[in-house]
């Protein structure tokens, strides 16, 4: 993630925050240490500021995520909060229900490392309905500690210090830092509103010889886009041509509301050289329990779990049983969540179109982009200010997703992953103080 100025000068939102002329210190660290001066006579910011806080130079750009800065000003603020992607109601009782089953029958102590085998069969099952791609669940599957790490195991154990990566901006937030944590060179591809197309020509261009791997996200976080057959294609025959492999982070595929979701392993000539990362969380509102796996080929796979061993070596045992609980889940399941998020869609489109916001289709995930200029702000952080501290409601700047912040200024995140009381009250709020 990059900051705006390389301060991201919405610190100043909480007093606990520091102001941009210390950047070396994050407004999370800071907020601590006004705790640890107020609590402990013995301690004090003078003191602490003596050592400054020490961090990999790979790292001193990203400070504290987006995500937990706007959580903790929601709460400051008392605002609704349709900032950060998860869930204000629970996942379903049959999947919580395995999980106490695994739990009071022994299934405790460490799992397997890449995990355990009736999760890595449902896995297999679940991707062979989805894609009709048949897997070896011994050979091909990796579970994960959430699709996140999926992605640092992706990367860590595949990439090498100067290779290239390219991304499709605006870009989910861990896949820069992770990036830099393995020393590649990133690229991004700028996705533009109103549709978010794939520039195939940019993208041709972008590539070089040292181009070892494209990541791509659909559906899509932030915009909801969903990458169409043509795209995935011509990105597919790319990736062939120049020998570059494909991560695919699809952990909203269950959430493809107005287009069929596609997984760039199902295209001809692309098993071998994708790994496809996912998790359970999005798909059964259990984002705590950070169960994740990767699908791929066993020569990729050999690299991705050798760093996967040295990250976390293996996930939560019951979850895991429960996880295979959930991916067995009958085909009615993903028919009623799917048209769950559509009507909490609607609701919140229709409320923010109503509010004045140009608001861009989505036609996957959780998400909803928007154009917030006709109210009269500088840039998305401006906005996103006036909106928490004087409205009320909690939106994503989505500036931060982007290697060059500029090209997400205009635009702000919203999620409608809450119950629909939630929603409507955002939107009344919106209506009520929003103003042009």
């Amino acid at each position: 993630m990059r900051f705006i100025n390389s301060s991201f000068k919405f610190l100043c939102f909480s007093k606990h925050f520091i102001t941009s002329s210390t950047p070396k210190f994050s407004p999370f660290i800071a907020a601590t240490m006004s705790t640890v001066s107020n609590t402990h006579n013995d301690v004090t910011i003078t003191q602490i500021k003596q050592h400054p806080l020490q961090v990999a130079k790979r790292l001193e750009k990203f400070k504290t995520t987006i995500f937990t800065q706007m959580s903790m000003l929601a709460v400051k603020h008392g605002a609704i909060n349709l900032g950060q992607g998860f869930p204000n109601f629970d996942g379903p009782d049959f999947v919580k229900e395995a999980a106490i089953q695994a739990i009071k029958g022994g299934k405790n102590q460490y799992a397997r490392g890449y995990g355990v085998p009736d999760l890595n069969n449902a896995i297999a099952e679940r991707f062979k309905k989805d894609t009709g791609l048949v897997v070896d669940p011994e050979k091909e599957i990796t579970v994960t500690s959430g699709c996140t790490e999926a992605i640092a195991a992706t990367i860590l154990g595949l990439i090498n210090p100067g290779d290239e990566v390219i991304l499709f901006a605006p870009f989910y937030d861990s896949y820069e830092a992770t990036l830099s944590m393995a020393g590649a060179k990133v690229k991004s591809i700028t996705l533009r509103p109103p549709d978010f197309a794939a520039p195939i020509e940019e993208l041709k261009s972008a590539i070089s010889k040292n181009t070892r791997a494209i990541l791509i996200n659909t559906p899509h976080n932030p915009t909801g886009k969903i990458f169409t057959q043509e795209e995935l294609n011509s990105i597919a025959s790319l990736c062939i041509e120049n020998d570059v492999l494909v991560f695919s982070d699809e952990v909203y595929d269950k959430l493809a509301f107005d287009m069929e979701h596609i997984s760039p392993a199902s295209l001809p000539g692309m098993f071998e050289r994708t790994v496809t990362m996912n998790s359970l969380g999005k798909t059964f509102s259990l984002t705590g329990w950070k169960i994740g796996w990767a699908i791929a080929p066993p020569h990729l796979t050999w690299g991705l779990r050798q760093a996967h061993s040295f990250l976390t070596f293996a996930t939560s045992t019951p979850m895991q049983s429960a996880a295979a609980a959930a991916l067995r889940a009958p085909d009615s399941y993903f028919v009623e969540l799917k048209r769950d998020y559509m009507a909490k869609r609607a609701i919140l489109v229709e409320g923010l179109e109503a509010v004045g916001f140009k608001v861009f289709p989505s036609n996957g995930t959780y998400f909803v982009v928007v154009d917030h200029t006709p109210f009269g702000h500088k840039n998305d952080v401006a906005f996103c200010e006036y909106l928490i501290k004087e409205v009320g409601v909690v939106a994503i700047p989505t500036s931060v997703f982007y290697l060059n912040p500029e090209d997400g200024k205009n635009l702000v995140r919203f999620t409608f992953c809450k119950d629909e009381g939630t929603l409507r009250a955002a939107v009344e709020r919106m209506k009520e103080k929003l103003r042009k």
